[in-house]
């Protein structure tokens, strides 16, 4: 009777090893993960929390490898998307920006000091992805046929200049500064009477060196103190006129692919990633939250403070006042009109019954 009970328990442990072994045989043995900047940005940094978790929590048998530098899709931003639906690449940690131009609904977080115009900034961005505003963005994102993952952040972005201190939009008049090329920002900075540049990074930097182009924005924590951009500007000007949500997707056939088991796995470390790559963001910028919850798990950066970095090295940081933030609220009052016809009148609203609702 033992014999016979020992060789059944045998049996079953020998076929779930073998069905075991054909779940994981029909994985790849790598899958590709697209990401737009460098490694060393906080962006980077949480695309490789994000196939670390997956890895481990897998032992091994789910190998995400992230490639940086936009080099999946030869340097074109605006290609992910198309990238990841043919299945040229499985997954992304993508922008809303590099996404907008296919998805028009993902303008909304561009909108002009639409988000940075409440009293808690952080607090409406969250209420946004976690309501029904956020809730029809996912819906937009996976009609072009890819699985939405879950949300994270690249921050707020910051306007550096070698001009300045920028406090009013009149201090903006004739400024040649490099901006995405999505067709919000060409707006934005038009209105506000600058000389919007929609060039690539690398002929930035040129033009920055060469003093013919005056300026850039993107997020102080993740791009600015990453780039060292002391070494062409010395003014930082935090309007937070902006923000700019990250989002973990899946090419559809591959999330497919994976056992009920294993999206699980992979959905949680999304999860997990979103506090990590929000607190790379947030971190001295917020409560002190961001700050708590990297220490304990062990994660501080060597950099705690980004804007006393840039303090540290020659730059003036320009702290907008709720009264300056209206200023310029007022002066982009045209763009948010027209692009929220674009963006669909049915998302802002929402997404202004998100943030008023968590007020």
């Amino acid at each position: 009777m033992t014999f016979k009970l020992l060789s059944k328990a045998a049996l079953a442990l020998a076929t779930m090893g073998l069905c075991l072994s054909a779940a994981s045989a029909a994985y790849k043995s790598e899958y590709k993960l697209s990401v737009v900047p460098g490694a060393s940005s906080g962006w980077g940094q949480t695309a490789t929390f994000f196939a670390d978790c997956v890895r481990q929590k897998s032992n091994g048998r789910i190998n995400i490898k992230p490639y940086f530098g936009a080099q999946l899709m030869a340097g074109k931003q605006t290609s992910e998307l198309l990238l990841v639906r043919r299945g040229a690449i499985d997954f992304a940690l993508a922008s809303t920006i590099n996404w907008s131009p296919q998805i028009k609904e993902l303008n909304l977080t561009a909108l002009p000091f639409f988000v940075a115009n409440n009293p808690d900034r952080y607090k409406a961005i969250d209420a946004i992805e976690a309501g029904k505003s956020g809730k029809m963005l996912e819906k937009a994102i996976e009609k072009t046929g890819v699985k939405f993952l879950g949300w994270s952040e690249n921050g707020f972005r910051e306007l550096t200049t070698s001009k300045g201190p920028i406090e009013k939009p009149e201090d903006m008049k004739g400024m040649k500064l490099r901006v995405c090329g999505t067709p919000i920002f060409i707006d934005i900075f038009s209105s506000l009477g600058a000389n919007p540049q929609a060039i690539n990074w690398s002929e930035a930097v040129t033009g920055f060196q060469q003093g013919i182009v005056d300026g850039q924005e993107n997020p102080t924590n993740g791009i600015n103190v990453p780039t060292k951009v002391w070494q062409w500007h010395k003014y930082s000007t935090d309007w937070h006129y902006m923000i700019d949500p990250l989002f973990f997707t899946a090419n559809m056939k591959v999330w497919k692919e994976f056992s009920p088991e294993d999206q699980k796995l992979i959905l949680s470390c999304a999860t997990e990633a979103e506090k990590y790559g929000k607190a790379l963001s947030r971190l001295s910028n917020d409560n002190g939250q961001a700050y708590e919850y990297l220490k304990s798990i062990n994660k501080l950066p060597a950099i705690t403070n980004p804007k006393e970095e840039l303090k540290k090295n020659g730059m003036t940081v320009t702290e907008y006042t709720p009264e300056m933030i209206k200023r310029f609220y007022e002066a982009t009052a045209g763009v948010r009109a027209d692009w929220t016809q674009k963006i669909g009148p049915n998302v802002v609203k929402a997404a202004e019954e998100d943030m008023q609702a968590a007020k």
